[in-house]
């Protein structure tokens, strides 16, 4: 009498789970297929080719953009992650200060505020200071967008960690910042990473605030992709997205590889 019901939830589970997998990547699957047309149609099969892989890597224009964006996403990432961890410090380690509330507030402004107000404040801040808008006015814009990232992935793990740990080190003589870089640090590193790798995912990802602080020979990777596909989509474009996949992808199967090998270290140096 039970053995129906479960068969028939586990069969809408599995429904479910297909329509919701296929929802999310089939529009990808097809993208990729496609970057291997032959046709210049990007809406009709005319056989598999590499052409507008070789047509891409002779588009200036495009490999300009995914190095900017590259270049912007790596320096804003490293900053925000600097930036936000010391705030993240700030919060869970250091003693109530005047005026926390209203900086944990600003600091988590971004969070909630959208990113047309905060690229527009941002033009208006650039303007009035009369700078030249290019490659550091989108890396400053991207830091303040994603180092709220930041802070909210390490204080996570800093409300977690067992604060004894830092204290004994410091009562066997360490001093505190020798303590933080012994004992903490290690402990806290993973969340680092994650939000360097989250902060890196967004600036790469962002189009609303590059568009308003980006100048004349620097726009991004989004920014070229969208200026073209309003003229309509080319093939090149789902050659480079396609490349962009792949490149996550690695460094997704680097990041599980690297995570496996320090489990596997981790309970080979264990006493037991």
């Amino acid at each position: 009498m039970t053995a129906r019901p479960l068969i028939r939830m586990s069969r809408f589970y599995v429904t479910s789970l297909a329509l919701g997998l296929a929802f999310l990547y089939l529009p990808i699957v097809i993208l990729v297929i496609y970057s291997f047309n032959a046709s210049r149609l990007v809406t009709v099969w005319g056989g598999w080719s590499l052409r507008w892989y070789g047509e891409l890597f002779n588009n200036r224009a495009m490999l300009d953009a995914a190095w900017m964006s590259l270049r912007v996403a790596a320096v804003s990432a490293t900053l925000a992650t600097l930036l936000g961890t010391l705030a993240a410090l700030a919060l869970s380690r250091g003693e109530r200060f005047r005026g926390r509330t209203l900086f944990s507030g600003m600091l988590y402004a971004p969070l909630v505020m959208p990113e047309v107000i905060t690229g527009l404040s941002l033009l208006l801040l650039f303007v009035a200071l009369n700078a030249e808008r290019g490659f550091w006015t989108v890396t400053i814009a991207h830091t303040t967008l994603t180092m709220c990232f930041v802070t909210v992935v390490v204080q996570s793990r800093l409300a977690r960690l067992d604060r004894s740990l830092e204290e004994a080190a410091m009562d066997l003589g360490c001093a505190p910042l020798r303590a933080f870089l012994a004992v903490t640090l290690p402990l806290i590193l993973p969340s680092i990473a994650a939000g360097w790798m989250l902060a890196f995912t967004l600036s790469l990802d962002d189009v609303v605030i590059a568009s308003f602080t980006t100048g004349p020979g620097s726009a991004t990777l989004p920014i070229r992709i969208y200026s073209e596909v309003r003229l309509g989509v080319k093939p090149e474009i789902n050659a480079i997205c396609t490349l962009v996949l792949g490149l996550i992808a690695v460094v997704i199967v680097a990041a599980s590889l690297v995570a496996k090998l320090s489990r596997a270290r981790g309970d080979s140096a264990a006493p037991w």
